[in-house]
Parts: C-alpha cells; sequence; structure tokens
C-alpha cells in the first residue's frame, strides 16, 4: 500500500464528498461544492489529500484542512497563524499512520508560507487521544470536552504560551 500526500484538486470532489459529509456542519451540498474547488485554487487555503494506489487504481482516503489566517495588523507576519479546521482518514484506513502523514503535510505547508503556528481544536475522545499519540501536547481549551493544541515553529527561545501572547 503506497500513500502519497498531494495538494487536493477541484475534481476530487467527488471522491472527498462522503467524508466533508461524515464531517458534518455543512450548511448545504451545492455550497460545499462551490466551496471546496474555491479553496483549491487560494492562497490562503491548504487542502492536502491522501491518495492511496493500489493495483494502478487510486484512491482517496483522507484529508487536511488549512486556513492561513494571513499577516496580522500589528506584527505583521512575526505570529502568522494557520488553523487546521479538518483531518480526516476514512475509518477503514485509521490507525495506519496516514492521519501522521497528512500532518507532517500540513507542517510542511505551513513552513513554506511562512506560518509560526498552527493551532487546531479536538475532541477529547477519539480525535484528541490520535493527536496525542502522534505526538502532540494539549492544552485546556477552555471549552467542555475538547482540547486545544498547537505547533510552534519559532525558536525554543521566542516561544511565548498561547494564553500569555494574545493573537
Amino acid at each position: 500500500m503506497t500513500i502519497d500526500i498531494r495538494a487536493a484538486r477541484p475534481a476530487d470532489f467527488e471522491q472527498l464528498k462522503p467524508m466533508l459529509l461524515d464531517m458534518g456542519f455543512v450548511d448545504d451540498e451545492s455550497g460545499l461544492a462551490r466551496r471546496f474547488a474555491a479553496s483549491c485554487q487560494a492562497e490562503t487555503y491548504g487542502v492536502l489529500v491522501a491518495e492511496l494506489e493500489e493495483d494502478g487504481q487510486h484512491k482517496l482516503v483522507g484529508y487536511a484542512f488549512l486556513h492561513d489566517y494571513g499577516s496580522h495588523l500589528r506584527s505583521g507576519d512575526m505570529h502568522r497563524t494557520a488553523k487546521l479546521d479538518d483531518l480526516y482518514t476514512l475509518p477503514d484506513f485509521r490507525r495506519r499512520g496516514i492521519a501522521r502523514q497528512l500532518m507532517k503535510a500540513a507542517e510542511a505547508w505551513a513552513k513554506t508560507r511562512p506560518l509560526r503556528y498552527i493551532f487546531w481544536y479536538a475532541n477529547i475522545g477519539e480525535a484528541g487521544t490520535a493527536y496525542r499519540q502522534m505526538g502532540y501536547k494539549a492544552a485546556d481549551a477552555g471549552q467542555e470536552g475538547f482540547l486545544f493544541f498547537e505547533i510552534d515553529f519559532g525558536e525554543e527561545n521566542t516561544r511565548t504560551p498561547h494564553p500569555t501572547r494574545g493573537s
């Protein structure tokens, strides 16, 4: 089994649509289709897919969706931040390292921007456990049932904990 991580293309929508719907909170499917196509081409979004090649067939088995907030009014790119909105792997392909590959690709995407931080929220159940198993450290999200995660790409001596940093 070979998994490749690549940037999503608008043509990937039909394969990704069941995954996007499974994540929930979809207002309407036609709007989802339009937003997906636009997101694939927008500079402010990172849409990554995990593609499985087996017996000459290509199948998408997961995706990650990131949103680069761009330069900050006061600090410019010094604290430039992106949010990981979605990380999804098809249930039959979980616990095979695909989410880990998607996260490494998300980190690589962030480093090319340049981003200082990626943050995200995860439930305290399966998702939070998965991120911890990948080596990410959780903090209290301030919302019951959720954890806060953050990657700081800055130098060790310049890192400021999120609650004291401000936005």
